[in-house]
């Protein structure tokens, strides 16, 4: 039976693969593992491994998490990366913990991050624009189509920093497809935003591919943290 460090293993193996195939450093990608539903003990353990960057996408889970996990390893500065879709209601609690956002989609939830960034002295958040990648409108992302539009109210907001853009491929198409469309609209935010370069797409199932086409952080969970509990 493998061991967490085997699959951590086995996942920078193939990270290092998939960069080399694609003429990339492996040291441009940002692994980010995915905890949520498993425990703070699972991250500390992590961290004694070198992981740095941890993601989860549910508040309540998150905040207790990166709480009991300063606690335990205190000697450790986790980077924390909020993955999931975020409630406007949810802002203030995640700005105590997250470092980066990875699902900004609309503009109530940035009228809402502005309003709580302009309350408190805040270091400020490292966000990614979501893209809907699929034809259902009630789906988390922002268009392609509306991108830049977006992207420039985002750039007009102090304490934020527009990384770049986040995309999932789509459930039942094609993922070449989906990496593809999100690598063009990176493209073309660059040419609003250079600075904002990277690209958060990938997970456990298709993470080589996106790395192919250009992804800059990947998140991936079972395939390093196991089932779920």
């Amino acid at each position: 039976m493998s061991t967490l460090a085997d699959r951590l293993g086995e996942v920078s193996t193939r990270i290092e693969k998939a960069a080399s195939l694609a003429n990339r450093s492996a040291e441009d990608v940002t692994l980010i593992v995915v905890t949520k539903t498993h425990p703070a003990d699972l991250v500390v353990e992590l961290l004694g491994l070198g992981v740095t960057n941890f993601g989860e996408n549910k508040d309540q889970e998150a905040s207790a998490k990166a709480k009991l996990v300063a606690e335990l390893a205190s000697q450790h500065n986790p980077i924390w990366h909020f993955v999931g879709q975020l409630q406007s209601n949810k802002v203030k609690s995640v700005l105590g913990y997250a470092e980066v956002l990875h699902s900004l989609d609309r503009q109530s939830l940035l009228d809402e991050l502005n309003k709580q960034l302009s309350r408190v002295e805040h270091k400020g958040l490292q966000v990614f624009i979501e893209l809907n990648l699929t034809d259902d409108p009630k789906r988390g992302g922002i268009d392609p189509n509306h991108l830049l539009n977006f992207a420039e109210k985002v750039l007009e907001v102090e304490n934020l920093q527009l990384l770049g853009v986040m995309g999932v491929a789509s459930l039942g198409g094609s993922a070449e497809a989906d990496f593809e469309r999100i690598a063009t609209a990176s493209q073309q935010l660059q040419k609003l935003a250079p600075e904002a370069r990277f690209i958060s797409a990938g997970m456990s199932a298709d993470f080589e591919q996106a790395i192919e086409h250009g992804a800059t952080h990947i998140r991936v969970g079972t395939a390093i943290t196991g089932k779920r509990e």
